[in-house]
């Protein structure tokens, strides 16, 4: 029997304008029926990533998130890309996530975190702390945003896979 070691990966990003493309020669395109997928209720691990986000942010004087299905439409969708091996464990595709999102929320910042573990008891408690231990993903789970999307996909190998991403609406 094989041993499953714990590890963790970590990503984050910062669009500080909806006008300033992060990553330009992606070219990742999303359909535009995902636009339209109905939205799912969050999994009990995304309720629990949102609660632990909202916990440190009010540890620090900072208004909550509120959970968009929207947003943790295209969060899912990320999850699931790299969790398949569509795309790699990445930013990839992100201009096109935020596209997709500000067809229906208008927003003046957007920021993403991602984060990849196997091998843990909590995994979603382990992807929270590593972003918090984390400079680049702390600012954004400190950064001015109300809005947030979450979505996590487990593969066939145990892997988890974290998409979060937040949002400042106008």
């Amino acid at each position: 029997m094989q041993k499953l070691l714990p590890g963790i990966l970590l990503i984050a990003v910062t669009l500080s304008s909806s006008n300033v493309p992060f990553n330009a020669e992606v070219g990742l395109t999303l359909p535009e029926t995902v636009a339209a997928t109905p939205a799912k209720p969050p999994s009990a691990m995304e309720k629990s990533i949102h609660q632990q986000i909202n916990q440190y942010r009010q540890s620090r004087k900072l208004p909550p998130l509120t959970l968009d299905a929207r947003i943790s439409a295209q969060a899912k969708i990320h999850s699931q890309n790299m969790a398949n091996s569509k795309v790699p464990f990445s930013h990839d595709g992100f201009d096109e996530r935020v596209t997709v999102i500000r067809r229906q929320i208008p927003y003046r910042a957007a920021a993403e975190n991602v984060a990849f573990n196997q091998g843990y008891p909590n995994p979603a408690k382990q992807a929270v702390d590593g972003w918090i231990k984390s400079d680049g993903h702390r600012v954004n789970i400190e950064g001015q945003y109300n809005l947030t999307g979450i979505g996590v996909v487990k593969n066939a190998k145990n892997e988890y896979y974290f998409t979060q991403l937040f949002i400042n609406r106008r």
